[in-house]
C-alpha cells in the first residue's frame, strides 16, 4: 500500500507500507539482486519475517558507526564485485540508517549507479532517514562529511521490525520523531505529547501515526530543497550540538538521543537570545524532551572545549562563527552562523546539573 510518493529531481520513488512482511515476496521476484542484511536484524528475523528469503542472494553484514566510512564501503564493493555484480543488479538493504548510508553510497557510485531498495528496520530509519535521498559517511573525525544524493527505487516500511530494537536504539529513533513533530508546529507537538506513553510502550497503531506524521513533516521541508541549499537545512535542528556530543562520547550516545540533548541546548541558547520564551522552553523540555532521554552524557563528554572544537568541524558552517538551528516561540526555525563559544559554555553550565551523569 503506497504511503507516500516522493518526487525527486533524480528519480521519483514510493514509500510502501505493510502490516505484514509481504515485501519479501516483492524482493524475491527480482532475478538480479543482492540483499545485504544488518547482522543484528538477521539474528532476530531470519526465522521470522525474513524466512522466505533465498539465502543464496543474502549477505549478512556487521554494522556499526565505526564502519560508516570508506572502509565499510570498500567491504561492500568487495562483496558485490565478488559476486560479479553488473549494472542490472538491484542492491537491497535491510537495516537501519548506517546500513542505508553505506549501501546507498555504494549503489550511487558502483558503475556510476545501480538500482537499490531500502527496507528500514529501526524507528529512526522508518520515521526519518528512509526518505530524502541522502547518503552520508564519516571521514577522519568529521561526521557525515562525505556523501551523495541518490534516491532508492523503493522503500518498504514494516513497522513491526522496531519491536525487537534495543531500548537505547529505539529511544534514538524516538528522538528524531520528537524533533520532526516539533518542527511540524504546535498542533503536531501536542499530538505527539499525547501519544508519547504509547510510543514508549511501542504500541504499533501509535507508531503508525507517528511515523506517517514524521515522514510528511520531513517531506514538507525538503520537497522544494532536495539538495540542501535552503529550507532543508532547518532539519538539522538538534544536530549541531547533537553531532558534537556524538563525537565527544565516541558515539556512546546514540544519534537520536544526542539530537534530544542538542535540542535542549539549542532551546537554551534560543531562550537566552530572546527567540524562545522560558515558558515554551520548559514545556517542551517537560512534556517531550526530558521524558525521552534514556542515555545521559558523562562529565568528560560535556566538556565545553571539546564540544566547541567538535562544533567547529560541523559541515553546516558557512561563516566564521559556529552554526546552530534554533526554534522560536511560533515554532518557526532559524539557522545562525554566529554562535559563540561563550554561548556554548553558558548553555552547557545551565543544563549540566540536570542532564550530566553523576560519577
Amino acid at each position: 500500500m503506497p504511503l507516500m510518493n516522493i518526487h525527486s529531481l533524480l528519480r521519483d520513488y514510493a514509500v510502501e507500507w505493510s502490516d505484514a512482511p509481504d515485501f519479501v515476496s516483492r524482493l524475491e521476484a527480482s532475478p538480479h539482486r543482492l540483499v545485504v542484511v544488518d547482522e543484528n536484524v538477521w539474528k532476530c528475523h531470519a526465522e521470522g519475517c525474513l524466512a522466505g528469503m533465498d539465502r543464496n542472494f543474502v549477505e549478512v553484514f556487521a554494522v556499526s558507526e565505526e564502519r560508516k566510512n570508506l572502509a565499510g564501503v570498500e567491504a561492500l564493493y568487495d562483496l558485490l564485485i565478488g559476486r560479479s555484480a553488473k549494472r542490472n543488479l538491484a542492491l537491497v538493504s535491510i537495516g537501519g540508517g548506517i546500513l542505508q548510508d553505506l549501501t546507498g553510497f555504494v549503489a550511487s557510485t558502483l558503475y556510476r549507479g545501480i538500482p537499490w531498495v531500502f527496507v528500514p528496520t529501526t524507528l529512526l530509519a522508518q520515521a526519518d532517514s528512509c526518505i530524502g535521498s541522502k547518503t552520508s559517511l564519516n571521514y577522519k573525525g568529521f561526521k557525515n562529511l562525505l556523501g551523495t544524493f541518490y534516491p532508492p527505487k523503493a522503500v518498504y516500511l514494516y513497522p513491526a521490525f522496531v519491536l525487537t530494537q534495543k531500548e537505547t536504539d529505539y529511544a534514538s529513533g524516538l528522538g528524531e520523531v520528537i524533533k520532526l513533530h516539533m518542527m511540524g508546529g504546535p498542533e503536531k507537538t501536542r499530538e505527539l505529547a499525547r501519544l508519547l506513553p504509547l510510543l514508549k510502550a511501542r504500541d504499533l497503531p501509535a507508531l503508525g501515526t507517528a511515523i506517517r506524521n514524521s515522514l510528511e513533516i520531513k517531506y514538507a521541508y525538503f520537497a522544494a530543497d532536495e539538495f540542501d541549499t535552503g529550507r532543508r537545512n532547518l532539519l538539522n535542528f538538534g544536530h549541531c550540538f547533537g553531532h558534537a556530543l556524538e563525537a565527544t562520547s565516541a558515539f556512546r550516545i546514540p544519534h537520536g538521543q544526542a539530537v534530544v540533548l542538542g535540542m535542549l541546548l539549542a532551546n537554551e541558547v534560543a531562550c537566552r537570545r530572546g527567540l524562545l520564551s522560558a515558558a515554551v522552553k520548559e514545556r517542551l523540555s517537560r512534556e517531550l524532551l526530558r521524558p525521552s532521554l534514556c542515555v545521559r552524557p558523562r562529565h568528560e563528554e560535556w566538556d565545553s572545549q571539546a564540544l566547541v572544537e567538535a562544533l567547529g568541524k560541523d559541515k553546516k558552517r558557512t561563516g566564521s562563527g559556529l552554526a546552530l538551528v534554533m526554534m522560536k516561540d511560533d515554532f518557526d526555525l532559524i539557522k545562525v552562523d554566529d554562535l559563540t563559544p561563550d554561548e556554548v559554555r553558558s548553555a552547557l553550565r545551565s543544563l549540566e546539573g540536570d542532564l550530566v551523569e553523576r560519577p
